[in-house]
């Protein structure tokens, strides 16, 4: 997979598809559902994007992430869960996929308590700026990507995802010494 000149964003929330639908008018973002696409055809869009933006809805760790909250919902196993990280380390391994630049998570205040931890516990304790909560999906995302934080980039896929099952809602993103006494 070719790397993606654009700045990428993956929007999820209930209200995804109409956000990225609104920024479809802008010269300078390329914004596509793509949530039923194969990780490949994501990443030929993303490789063929000129535009300095690319925007979408399709999370390259939405079967880890599934998995991970069904786990902590008594709904699978840990074996699910395993096997999910293992198959998304091995497809980031050989390029077949790349987390976004940017995750923007719509309306974080009404997902149920495990996605919560899951999009602001898990993921943002990977990379902090790199996952916006963003309070009003009415509101243009333009306004944010002309005000996009910086900060270190995602870590390596294969150095960060195995840790996440061990990562346990309620505690992940806590210091050490909290997490003990918790």
């Amino acid at each position: 997979m070719e790397a993606s000149a654009s700045t990428t964003l993956v929007v999820v929330g209930e209200e995804a598809t109409s956000a990225i639908h609104a920024l479809e008018g802008f010269a300078n973002v390329r914004a596509a559902t793509l949530s039923d696409a194969s990780d490949v055809e994501v990443a030929r869009w993303s490789a063929s994007s000129d535009a300095p933006y690319f925007v979408h809805d399709h999370d390259p760790l939405a079967h880890v992430a599934a998995a991970w909250v069904e786990f902590f919902d008594d709904q699978s196993t840990y074996g699910v869960l395993e096997l999910e990280i293992e198959r998304a380390v091995e497809a980031a391994e050989r390029h077949v996929i790349a987390v976004p630049d940017y995750y923007v998570v719509l309306h974080p205040e009404d997902l149920p308590a495990t996605w919560k931890h899951w999009w602001l516990g898990v993921l943002a304790s990977a990379s902090p700026t790199r996952v916006i909560p963003w309070p009003d999906a009415d509101e243009s995302l333009a306004r944010l990507l002309r005000r996009l934080p910086t900060g270190r980039a995602w870590p390596e896929v294969e150095s960060w995802l195995p840790g996440v099952m061990g990562a346990v809602p309620d505690l992940v993103g806590l210091p050490e010494d909290l997490r003990r006494s918790a």
